[in-house]
């Protein structure tokens, strides 16, 4: 089967860029569909903003500037933009939806001719997502899919019993960073000041609140804080459609205290990988408890340990293929 794959992130990017930290998760999510669908032997052409055209692994990665419009593919997935989907010929047209659009914002964003004029399936990425999204923009069908995290994760030789007193925020920082730094500032670190916790990097220095930059280095660097932390704390943001932080904390048997916005309420199972609070004291008293109780973090980390590989990207791309097909 010929599989289009079309980008106008403005990232240059290809496969070869699936470990660095220039990438985010909508570039992440299309570069592990692209492997394991090459994995499966469908022939593969990616279209995007990349600085070189070259092919890499099976699959061919070409710059957007480089496409031929007489192409006819029996499957296309755009990342996201809509108008993209008019520089390529198919029967099967797929959109990976990475954000909630209202009606006016689709519009303003002049993506309704054509949606109207492609008639793309809508790829949504949570519950949270599937309620959100306008039925209007689901009018051509849409399905739900799970994503994975990179085999670096997977692959991380963890041990449970690890005790560490470091909290990690690995999230954007405009999700909801800022809330989870004051709550810090203000009544978790008054509790114990022994207590650390590493946040995506911000230019104010608090390290007098034991508030630390992690280095924004490399998947396996990630990987290691990950795997030197005790909790995952992050609130969670109305723009947080699946989270692949709170995936990628879940495979290294890190639990996670949340607030439950947005989809985090679905990347934990309460009292069993984590606590999902109802409101702002909960989130406070769930991050003390979890801190100052041992036989409680070993068992959110037996409990994660059995899921872990319970999701994979060959098992997520042959049922995207079975979904976009259908």
């Amino acid at each position: 089967m010929k599989i289009c794959f079309l980008d106008n992130s403005k990232i240059q990017y290809n496969s070869k860029d699936i470990y660095s930290n220039k990438i985010r998760g909508a570039e992440n999510i299309l570069i592990n569909l692209v492997n394991e669908f090459t994995k499966l032997k469908h022939d593969v052409i990616v279209y995007n903003n990349t600085p070189k055209n070259e092919k890499i692994d099976n699959a061919y990665w070409f710059n957007l500037n480089s496409i031929n419009k007489s192409n006819t593919f029996d499957l296309v997935i755009t990342n996201n933009d809509i108008n993209l989907l008019n520089l390529v010929n198919s029967d099967n047209k797929i959109a990976i939806s990475h954000s909630i659009q209202t009606i006016e914002k689709f519009i303003r964003k002049k993506q309704f001719f054509s949606y109207i004029k492609n008639k793309p399936k809508i790829v949504l990425l949570s519950k949270y997502h599937q309620q959100k999204r306008n039925i209007f923009l689901k009018l051509f069908g849409s399905f739900q899919t799970d994503w994975a995290v990179d085999d670096v994760f997977l692959d991380y030789d963890i041990d449970i019993t690890k005790v560490s007193k470091n909290a990690i925020f690995t999230s954007n920082l405009d999700r909801n960073g800022d809330l989870l730094i004051k709550l810090w500032k203000e009544q978790i670190f008054k509790n114990n000041k022994q207590n650390k916790l590493f946040i995506t990097p911000k230019k104010i220095n608090l390290t007098k609140y034991n508030i630390f930059n992690r280095k924004f280095g490399t998947k396996t660097e990630l990987a290691h804080d990950l795997n030197n932390s005790r909790v995952m704390l992050i609130p969670g943001h109305k723009a947080e459609l699946f989270c692949i932080a709170a995936e990628e904390a879940r495979e290294m048997c890190l639990p996670i205290i949340t607030l439950g916005i947005g989809c985090l309420n679905e990347r934990v199972i309460h009292e069993k990988t984590g606590f999902v609070s109802k409101n702002i004291k909960e989130f406070i008293n769930y991050t003390n408890i979890l801190f100052n109780d041992d036989n409680l973090l070993l068992e959110l980390r037996k409990n994660l340990l059995k899921l872990r590989g319970s999701k994979k990207w060959s098992i997520i791309s042959k049922n995207f293929l079975k979904y976009a097909l259908n």
